[in-house]
C-alpha cells in the first residue's frame, strides 16, 4: 500500500484506481447509491484496515450540520466523499456471486450535473483542515453524461454544468444563464474531467464509467484522477 500523503490518495493510504479496480471485480454493477458507498467502504478497509470509514457524517458549517456520505480517517490523513450513482435502464446478471439486477432509469441528467457540481462545492467547504482532502465520485451507464454534445447543439440550461469527457470546472457556474440563481455554484479550485472505465455488461446500458475529482486541502485547486 502507498504510504505517502497527497491530494490524489484517500486518507494518505490508497489511491483511488487501486480501490475501483478490486471493487469492480466483485461488484461491477450496484444496485443503489447506498449499496455503493457500503461497497466502496469495505474494499478501502480490505485494502488498507488502517483506515476507518464512517458513513452520513454531519460537517457543521455556521451551525448547521451537512451530511457528508463518507469520511475516511488514516492514521496522519482523512479524505471525505461524497458519491453519485446515477443510472439508465438495465438490467443481467453480474458480479461474485453473481447477482441478478434491474436498474432503473434516472431520467434528468441535467440536474445530475448540477448535483455533482454542488457536491465539489461542498467538498470544497469541507476541506479547509490541512490533513483533510475530498473526492467527488460519479458512477454512471448513462453515456450521455460523459460524451461531448454534437456540434451545433444549442445551448441548455446546464450548460455551465457539463462534465463530459475534456471539461473543465471552474469559477461561477450560471444555470440557465444565471436566471435562476439558486443553481449557481461557485468553486475556487479548477478541476479538469476524465473519465475512467469502471466495468462493461451485456446488453445496451451496460457500460460503466466513474469521474472522480479530488478537492485538495485548505488550497485554492483541485485535481483529477
Amino acid at each position: 500500500m502507498a504510504s505517502m500523503h497527497g491530494s490524489e490518495m484517500i486518507a494518505g493510504r490508497a489511491s483511488l484506481r487501486e480501490v475501483m479496480t478490486q471493487l469492480h471485480q466483485r461488484r461491477p454493477v450496484f444496485h443503489s447509491e447506498a449499496d455503493l458507498q457500503h461497497s466502496f467502504a469495505r474494499t478501502l478497509w480490505e485494502l488498507v484496515p488502517e483506515v476507518e470509514a464512517r458513513l452520513e457524517v454531519p460537517q457543521r458549517q455556521l451551525g448547521k450540520a451537512e451530511y457528508l456520505d463518507l469520511l475516511c480517517i488514516g492514521p496522519e490523513a482523512r479524505t471525505a466523499i461524497e458519491f453519485k450513482y446515477f443510472t439508465r435502464r438495465w438490467t443481467g446478471t453480474a458480479g461474485v456471486p453473481a447477482e441478478e439486477y434491474a436498474l432503473k432509469a434516472h431520467a434528468a441528467t441535467d440536474l445530475a450535473r448540477l448535483h455533482f457540481v454542488r457536491d465539489i462545492a461542498r467538498l470544497e467547504r469541507f476541506c479547509r483542515r490541512s490533513e483533510q482532502n475530498g473526492l467527488a465520485l460519479m458512477l454512471t451507464n448513462e453515456a450521455s453524461l460523459w460524451t461531448p454534445p454534437g456540434p451545433g447543439r444549442r445551448p441548455t440550461r446546464d450548460h455551465d454544468f457539463r462534465i463530459h469527457e475534456g471539461c473543465e470546472l471552474a469559477g461561477t457556474l450560471l444555470w440557465a444563464e444565471g436566471t435562476y440563481e439558486l443553481n449557481t455554484c461557485r468553486l475556487r479550485g479548477d478541476y479538469p474531467l476524465v473519465w475512467e472505465p469502471y466495468s462493461r455488461q451485456n446488453e445496451p446500458g451496460g457500460e460503466f464509467r466513474y469521474l472522480a475529482v479530488f478537492v485538495s486541502p485548505s488550497a485554492p485547486g483541485g485535481s483529477h484522477t
